[in-house]
Protein backbone atom coordinates (compact mmCIF):
# COMPACT_ATOMS: atom_id res chain seq x y z
CA UNK A 1 0.00 0.00 0.00
CA UNK A 2 1.30 3.61 -1.13
CA UNK A 3 2.16 6.01 1.74
CA UNK A 4 -0.35 9.03 1.36
CA UNK A 5 1.30 12.44 1.23
CA UNK A 6 0.39 15.27 2.84
CA UNK A 7 -1.00 17.90 0.21
CA UNK A 8 1.88 20.19 1.12
CA UNK A 9 4.27 17.43 -0.14
CA UNK A 10 2.71 17.49 -3.38
CA UNK A 11 3.01 21.25 -3.66
CA UNK A 12 6.48 21.15 -2.83
CA UNK A 13 7.61 18.51 -5.42
CA UNK A 14 4.61 20.08 -8.34
CA UNK A 15 7.06 23.53 -7.22
CA UNK A 16 10.42 22.19 -7.32
CA UNK A 17 9.85 19.59 -11.01
CA UNK A 18 8.29 22.94 -12.24
CA UNK A 19 10.06 26.45 -11.16
CA UNK A 20 7.64 28.55 -13.52
CA UNK A 21 4.75 26.89 -11.87
CA UNK A 22 5.89 28.75 -8.72
CA UNK A 23 6.73 31.94 -10.29
CA UNK A 24 3.17 31.72 -11.27
CA UNK A 25 1.63 30.67 -8.18
CA UNK A 26 3.49 33.54 -5.89
CA UNK A 27 2.70 36.08 -8.65
CA UNK A 28 -1.44 35.46 -8.74
CA UNK A 29 -1.48 35.57 -5.02
CA UNK A 30 0.77 38.78 -4.87
CA UNK A 31 -1.66 40.18 -7.36
CA UNK A 32 -5.19 39.08 -5.87
CA UNK A 33 -4.18 36.37 -2.77
CA UNK A 34 -3.67 37.05 0.65
CA UNK A 35 -0.45 37.05 3.19
CA UNK A 36 -1.84 33.74 4.64
CA UNK A 37 -1.74 32.27 1.08
CA UNK A 38 1.56 33.43 0.33
CA UNK A 39 2.75 32.02 3.55
CA UNK A 40 1.28 28.81 2.94
CA UNK A 41 3.17 28.92 -0.72
CA UNK A 42 6.49 29.75 0.55
CA UNK A 43 6.48 27.09 3.02
CA UNK A 44 5.87 24.34 0.76
CA UNK A 45 8.60 26.13 -1.65
CA UNK A 46 10.46 25.92 1.42
CA UNK A 47 10.31 22.33 1.49
CA UNK A 48 10.98 22.04 -2.01
CA UNK A 49 14.46 23.93 -1.66
CA UNK A 50 15.54 21.48 0.68
CA UNK A 51 13.20 22.28 4.24
CA UNK A 52 13.74 25.58 7.12
CA UNK A 53 16.89 24.15 8.14
CA UNK A 54 18.50 24.24 4.15
CA UNK A 55 16.65 27.71 3.41
CA UNK A 56 17.36 29.11 6.46
CA UNK A 57 21.05 28.85 6.06
CA UNK A 58 21.09 29.64 2.69
CA UNK A 59 19.27 32.91 3.46
CA UNK A 60 21.30 34.08 6.72
CA UNK A 61 18.38 33.18 8.96
CA UNK A 62 17.45 31.70 11.87
CA UNK A 63 15.58 28.33 11.53
CA UNK A 64 13.61 28.83 14.30
CA UNK A 65 12.65 32.62 12.61
CA UNK A 66 12.38 31.39 9.91
CA UNK A 67 10.02 28.75 10.72
CA UNK A 68 7.79 31.47 12.75
CA UNK A 69 7.90 33.53 9.67
CA UNK A 70 6.61 31.05 7.61
CA UNK A 71 3.77 30.10 9.79
CA UNK A 72 -0.12 31.16 9.74
CA UNK A 73 0.60 34.30 11.67
CA UNK A 74 3.57 35.12 10.01
CA UNK A 75 4.44 38.44 9.16
CA UNK A 76 7.34 38.51 7.19
CA UNK A 77 9.81 41.25 7.50
CA UNK A 78 10.52 42.70 4.09
CA UNK A 79 14.62 41.69 4.34
CA UNK A 80 13.92 37.84 5.19
CA UNK A 81 11.41 37.80 2.43
CA UNK A 82 13.93 39.14 0.11
CA UNK A 83 16.14 36.69 1.47
CA UNK A 84 14.15 33.53 1.38
CA UNK A 85 13.04 34.52 -2.19
CA UNK A 86 16.48 35.08 -3.46
CA UNK A 87 17.49 31.18 -2.24
CA UNK A 88 14.25 30.27 -4.39
CA UNK A 89 16.22 32.26 -7.73
CA UNK A 90 13.20 34.84 -7.33
CA UNK A 91 13.13 38.27 -6.75
CA UNK A 92 10.29 40.93 -6.07
CA UNK A 93 8.92 43.23 -8.43
CA UNK A 94 7.37 46.38 -8.69
CA UNK A 95 4.35 46.80 -11.53
CA UNK A 96 1.82 49.09 -11.78
CA UNK A 97 -1.29 47.82 -11.66
CA UNK A 98 -2.65 48.28 -15.14
CA UNK A 99 -1.04 49.70 -18.34
CA UNK A 100 -3.02 52.63 -18.46
CA UNK A 101 -1.10 53.49 -14.69
CA UNK A 102 0.47 56.13 -15.43
CA UNK A 103 2.09 58.77 -12.86
CA UNK A 104 -0.21 62.10 -12.48
CA UNK A 105 1.15 65.10 -14.99
CA UNK A 106 3.20 67.66 -13.36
Amino acid sequence: MMKSRSHDEAMAELYRNDPAFALEVVNDILEDGTQAELLIALRQMTQAFGGVQAVAEQAHLNPTQLYRTLSPNGNPALNSLLAILKVMGLRLAIQPLSLTAAPPAP
